[in-house]
C-alpha cells in the first residue's frame, strides 16, 4: 500500500519548495532505495512540464573510489556534473543511504584532496542559488540504516520524518507558509544588529555580524526545514565553543569537538574521536577555518539527535556553525571545498545575547514567548 505521506512531500517540494514551472531542467540525485519518491517527484515534474533527469547513486561506489583513485582521479570534475550545475534549473537531492557510515575507513587526505577539486562546483551552485538561477531543495527518505543512527524503528523513524517535513498535516503547504511567518519576526529583529554572544556550557563566543542579512529557512532549501541563518564576518569571530553533538561529515563522526577562534579564524581545536579527519578537514583550504554560516534552530517538532544534519541543524533552541563556504546571500565571502555545520545545544544553561539584548535562554526565543 502507497504511503500518502510520500506524496505530500512530493507535492511540497514541487509546488512549495521549488515551484516547478513549464520548461525547467531538474536534476535528481537519489539512490535506489528511494524509488517511491523519486517516482511522485518526476510524475509531478512531468505533470508541470519540466524536464527531469534522475541520476541514481549506487551503494558502495563511494568506498571503492578512495581506496583506488590517484591524485589525477581525484581531482577530476565531470564535465557532466559541471553542465549541470552550469545550466539546469532545479536541483533535488534526495538523502536515502543504506549505510551511513560506509566511507569510515577512507583516507581523510583523499577525502580533503577530494573537496578541494570540488570547489568550482560548490561555488557555482552557492552563486547560482545566491542570484536565483538554480533552486534546490535537500530532502531525505527513510531507510534502516538512518532509523538504526536515531535508534528507531523504521515505521517510528517514518513517522518522525513525516511529520517533521509537516507531511502529515492536513494541508502541508499552508503549514509551511504558517513557520515562514513566525520565523520573520526572528529575522526583522535581527536586521541591523552588529553582535552575537553566546554563553553556554563550555561556550562563550562573540559572532559579528553587521551587515549580514539573515535568511529565513521555511520549507524552500531544506525539508525539512526550521532555522534563520547568516554569513558571520570573516575576522570578527573570537572565543571559544564546544559543539555538543557529534560532527558528522562525509560519513565521518567528529565527538566532542572544542574550537578556539581569534579574529574569525580557528587557531586551536580538539576532539575525543577522529581529530585526525577534523585537522585535514580545517586545513584544506584557506577559508575551511572560518565560519560561512551560523544559525539558529527554530524547528521546535525536532528535539532529539538522530545523526543526520539535515534535521540535527534545525532543533529549536540549538546553534548551528558551519565551517567553510558561506551563501553570497547573506553577505558572506568567505570561499571553501568544505561546509561542515556543526551543533551547539542552548537548551540547558545556555543564553544568547545580541547587541546587549537578550535574545534566547535556555533554547526559547524570546520574541515568541
Amino acid at each position: 500500500m502507497s504511503d500518502s505521506r510520500i506524496t505530500n512531500l512530493a507535492k511540497v517540494i514541487v509546488d512549495y519548495s521549488v515551484k516547478i514551472k513549464p520548461g525547467d531542467q531538474v536534476f535528481i540525485t537519489t539512490a535506489p532505495v528511494a524509488t517511491p519518491l523519486v517516482q511522485e517527484l518526476y510524475r509531478l515534474i512531468v505533470q508541470r512540464g519540466g524536464h527531469a533527469l534522475p541520476v541514481v547513486d549506487l551503494p558502495g561506489l563511494n568506498p571503492i573510489f578512495f581506496e583506488h583513485a590517484n591524485d589525477e582521479q581525484l581531482a577530476y570534475i565531470s564535465p557532466i556534473m559541471k553542465h549541470v550545475m552550469e545550466n539546469f534549473d532545479v536541483r533535488l537531492a534526495i538523502g536515502s543511504q543504506t549505510n551511513t557510515r560506509e566511507l569510515s575507513a577512507a583516507n581523510p587526505a583523499k577525502q580533503a584532496a577530494r573537496q578541494r577539486a570540488m570547489r568550482p562546483i560548490s561555488q557555482t551552485f552557492m552563486d547560482r542559488s545566491a542570484s536565483g538561477a538554480l533552486r534546490w531543495n535537500v530532502t531525505l527518505f527513510p531507510t534502516d540504516a538512518y532509523a538504526q543512527d536515531a535508534e528507531m524503528s523504521l515505521a517510528d523513524f517514518e513517522d518522525f520524518v513525516y511529520s517533521a517535513c509537516l507531511c502529515d498535516q492536513p494541508d502541508p503547504v499552508a503549514a509551511w507558509q504558517a513557520v515562514a511567518r513566525k520565523q520573520q519576526m526572528l529575522v526583522d529583529w535581527l536586521a541591523g544588529k552588529r553582535e552575537v554572544h553566546l554563553t553556554g556550557p563550555d561556550t562563550d563566543l562573540t559572532v559579528g555580524i553587521a551587515g549580514r542579512s539573515f535568511v529565513n529557512c521555511c520549507g524552500d532549501k531544506n525539508m525539512p526545514d526550521g532555522e534563520v541563518f547568516t554569513g558571520p564576518e570573516e575576522t570578527k569571530v573570537n572565543g571559544h565553543v564546544r559543539f555538543s553533538f557529534p560532527a558528522i561529515y562525509q560519513s565521518r563522526e567528529v565527538s566532542d569537538v572544542r574550537i578556539w577562534f581569534e579574529d574569525g579564524v580557528a587557531v586551536k581545536w580538539s576532539a575525543a574521536k577522529n581529530e585526525e579527519f577534523l585537522t585535514q578537514m580545517l586545513t584544506s583550504d584557506e577559508g575551511a577555518r572560518r565560519l560561512g554560516e551560523f544559525a539558529f534552530g527554530a524547528n521546535f517538532g525536532i528535539q532529539r539527535f538522530i545523526k543526520n544534519i539535515l534535521f540535527d541543524e534545525k532543533i529549536g533552541g540549538t546553534v548551528h556553525m558551519a565551517f567553510g563556504g558561506g551563501y553570497p546571500e547573506t553577505g558572506s565571502i568567505n570561499r571553501s571545498a568544505i561546509h561542515w555545520d556543526m551543533i551547539c545545544d542552548l537548551r540547558a544553561g545556555g543564553e544568547v545575547t545580541v547587541d546587549g539584548e537578550l535574545f534566547a535562554k535556555d533554547g526559547k526565543y524570546m520574541l515568541w514567548e
